[in-house]
């Protein structure tokens, strides 16, 4: 009996030194332990893990997109760098050919004939900027090339409308990169706060309302269990007041 008295002590010590280690093992929330505050806990640290999920899943693709969009970047600078020197280089030559044509094209010019047109595009709930080139109307530097040097002219036009279409899509692709930047910044700030912060404080709650629980279980089963003893000694001496009792009587009869 003596040796079962002190095996219980032992786990006992041991099962509240493993309750102190949780409780100093992190933050947590102030609750109440009770069942009820026990399942919404539950259910509270289910949502924050499926959210950490969706929003690690947002940050994968949007961090594809980020990667993907300064891959076309990097290449469109490099194709921009060559554009430009062709079109400085046709340039050079107009002017050689039909000689300062920048007078006819500053009276020609009425209106913009190439407009930027906006469009968005979702990306995981991420709204990103499109920038497209579209002509409207005729031609009105057509009749430029119509004197001397008109070939020249021409290469001239279509080499600054390449270039042109270049810088619009390098453009969007710019403030692309920006807005996904600034979005999966966001998105990993988040993913940190519920993985490092979130999720530990409601694990800790769950395993401080499940410790306080089971010591609540324990503290009534001692206590029913004293009851029950005291219950037993107070048979025991009444069925033996009553033995002495009859004893008594009987004696006294005699």
């Amino acid at each position: 009996e003596k040796g079962g008295r002190v095996s219980f002590k032992l786990s006992y010590y041991n099962e509240y030194k493993s309750y102190l280690s949780i409780m100093g093992s992190g933050d947590k929330i102030n609750v109440f332990p009770s069942r009820m505050n026990l399942t919404a806990m539950k259910t509270r640290l289910k949502g924050a893990q499926k959210g950490h999920s969706l929003l690690k899943k947002k940050s994968d693709a949007l961090t594809m997109k980020f990667r993907a969009t300064l891959k076309k970047i990097i290449e469109n600078k490099t194709v921009m760098g060559n554009v430009m020197k062709a079109v400085y280089f046709s340039l050079a030559e107009a002017a050689f050919a039909a000689g300062d044509i920048s007078q006819t094209v500053i009276q020609n010019a009425d209106k913009a004939q190439n407009k930027i047109k906006f469009t968005k595009d979702n990306v995981a709930g991420v709204q990103l900027t499109n920038f497209t080139m579209h002509c409207e109307g005729s031609d009105v530097y057509q009749l430029i090339s119509l004197g001397r040097g008109g070939g020249t002219v021409t290469k001239c036009k279509e080499t600054a409308q390449k270039a042109l279409q270049l810088l619009v899509e390098l453009a969007s692709l710019q403030t692309s990169f920006i807005t996904l930047d600034e979005a999966i910044k966001i998105t990993n700030r988040r993913v940190n706060g519920i993985e490092y912060v979130i999720i530990p404080r409601l694990e800790n709650t769950i395993a401080y309302v499940i410790e306080e629980l089971d010591e609540r279980d324990r503290e009534e089963f001692y206590r029913l269990k004293k009851v029950q003893d005291k219950k037993k000694v107070c048979f025991f001496i009444s069925s033996k007041s009553m033995i002495i009792l009859k004893f008594v009587k009987i004696r006294n009869l005699i």
